[in-house]
């Protein structure tokens, strides 16, 4: 008979769980050191293939579903019990960073490289998913496998849709090889548990000298596009009074956007992030203008009443300038709570460890957030410097890499022999 060795003695390997975050910001590095992997590019398909080839020198099984979401499975004493599943996404903005993203997918990897390694046997299977286009910066909306995977959204709206250039997400995955065969929902996959580790993206966690975050919740969130059409006509001879400028209106709409963030502040975040002017030329009065807006708020009513005072201000606005208006939310969730006894095991996993952690709620969406409507679920956060994020000079500490490493361990540990510990008692 095979003794384990003791949970408590079990390590990642800190170095190595490095050394690949490294290698797979080769794939698509960037001037500035960070990288570009838009979702389902041949870069994205090239990260793709080297998390496969690292799973698979680990003896994992590979399964593909029909969104491209990847699992590479270690199984564990008991099969027939769902397995404990850990991930998060390889895609990146177009000006992004070695770490979102990628972090939570190749800690996952490092959970089964040490536990391997340690001849360690859960009772409950272990896996490690890579997320589709959960940036939702080449297709939006975010985080749509995800979506798809808990049944926000069914297969054919993931499949359809489009990038800038018309090409469709259905169209791309069979391109690079990654439409799977697999069923892309939790039903025909259960889950026992989902954990995500993940960098904050924001600046709370190294301001107060924290090692890890205990994520408790995340913010609900509403995405629109908007377009505004108005009339095209000569800069120079035009009078001001009988304009209708689709760029003015455009612009009283980014100070609208600030404005509902401010007023209901330090919470709220409201952002116009992309914006495409046409014809876009220097002496031409703007006739059509496309643009979006992002709201988020940890408390549903407030973030009801941003949806309302943006759709109130923005018909006011054409109006008043004479503007037609196409008006459409493309993306909604509420604010999430994630499962207590999932947390528990974040805070336990801590404990163990012996790092400074603190509460915290997640300003970003996550595949996470889809994940927790349909499977126990939480989320572990490492500081990134000067809270920078989506951005290419984002950067972390190694010794936080490692701490999040290892919280993640014994977090996943804990679920994944949870039948075992309850027998014991």
């Amino acid at each position: 008979m095979t003794v384990q060795p003791s949970v408590r003695n079990l390590s990642i390997n800190g170095d190595r769980l490095w050394d690949s975050l490294m290698e797979m910001a080769k794939i698509g590095k960037t001037a500035k050191d960070g990288v570009c992997r838009l979702a389902l590019t041949d870069l994205d398909r090239e990260s793709r293939d080297l998390f496969i080839k690292w799973c698979k020198a680990e003896s994992c099984t590979i399964r593909i579903d029909k969104m491209g979401n990847i699992f590479a499975r270690r199984e564990g004493r008991n099969p027939d019990l769902p397995p404990v599943v850990m991930g998060s996404h390889l895609d990146s903005q177009p000006t992004g960073g070695k770490y979102d993203g990628v972090y939570g997918v190749l800690s996952g990897l490092e959970v089964i490289r040490a536990l391997n390694e340690a001849k360690y046997e859960t009772e409950a299977p272990l896996e490690v998913v890579c997320w589709t286009n959960e940036e939702g910066s080449r297709f939006a909306p975010a985080m749509v496998a995800s979506g798809v995977f808990a049944k926000v959204f069914d297969l054919e709206y993931g499949h359809s849709r489009a990038d800038v250039d018309g090409k469709t997400m259905g169209e791309e995955l069979k391109r690079i090889g990654y439409l799977g065969d697999d069923e892309a929902t939790i039903d025909a996959h259960p889950m026992g548990a989902y954990f995500e580790a993940h960098i904050e993206q924001g600046p709370i966690l190294e301001d107060e000298g924290k090692d890890i975050g205990i994520v408790t919740d995340a913010q609900g969130q509403r995405w629109y596009e908007i377009k505004f059409t108005g009339v095209e006509a000569h800069a120079g001879p035009t009078p001001m009074k009988t304009r209708k400028d689709a760029l003015l209106g455009a612009a009283r709409v980014v100070d609208l956007v600030n404005r509902i963030g401010l007023d209901r502040s330090p919470l709220a975040c409201a952002t116009v992030g992309m914006m495409q002017i046409h014809p876009n030329s220097r002496n031409v009065i703007p006739g059509e203008v496309f643009f979006t807006v992002d709201f988020r708020h940890p408390d549903d009513a407030v973030l009801a009443d941003m949806d309302k005072a943006l759709r109130e201000g923005v018909e006011k606005i054409a109006s008043e300038i004479g503007l037609k208006t196409e008006f459409e939310q493309i993306f909604y969730y509420a604010p999430v709570p994630f499962d207590k006894t999932c947390v528990d095991a974040v805070r336990n996993a801590v404990e163990i460890g012996g790092y400074s952690a603190r509460e915290i709620v997640s300003g970003a969406g996550h595949d996470a957030c889809y994940l927790a409507q349909v499977t126990p679920t939480a989320m572990i956060f490492i500081p990134c410097v000067d809270g920078i994020s989506h951005n290419e000079i984002e950067e972390v500490h190694k010794h936080w890499s490692d701490a999040g490493g290892q919280v993640l361990l014994h977090a996943v540990l804990a679920k994944a022999d949870e039948t075992v510990m309850k027998q014991s008692v």
